[in-house]
């Protein structure tokens, strides 16, 4: 589930998306639900999710959850897109760097989990468009790799 909140002439909404199926979504806004028609079919980006269970006191139960995504290779197009709308947890690169397929990129938390960024294909880093600490929406450009 994905949550958003907007100001629009100067009111506020919560919008909390429920599911998307093709051209469907259904959503809450501000605790009213909704089923919405949109005029194209969203495409969703696939996700490698790595799931690891770390050790807990007995009066513990947390289990810390892990998700790493791997873009797909934007034909033609240089750069990584975030999958999600968070907050980057850490960047492990920089520009100038040489990186390879798979290799981790950054860290972002979502819905309180942790979701690895990787890189999609070899190549040099020519752009981060993030820092640690920045708060991002879906579709924006993390880094370019040329």
């Amino acid at each position: 589930m994905k949550s958003y909140k907007f100001k629009i002439h100067g009111t506020n909404y919560s919008v909390d998306i429920k599911s998307v199926e093709g051209q469907t979504i259904e959503l809450e806004l501000n605790g009213t639900p909704y089923q919405v028609e949109v005029d194209k079919q969203i495409k969703q980006t696939p996700k490698k999710v790595v799931l690891t269970n770390r050790q807990a006191s007995p009066s513990q139960k947390a289990v810390e959850t892990t998700q790493t995504v791997t873009p797909k290779p934007s034909g033609g197009s240089n750069s990584i897109k975030s999958p999600l709308p968070g907050t980057i947890l850490d960047v492990f690169v920089n520009v100038g760097d040489t990186v390879k397929a798979g290799q981790k990129l950054m860290l972002l938390e979502a819905m309180k989990m942790e979701n690895q960024i990787d890189a999609d294909r070899d190549g040099v880093i020519k752009s981060v468009g993030v820092r640690k600490g920045d708060v991002i929406m879906e579709g924006d450009v993390l880094v370019t790799i040329e």
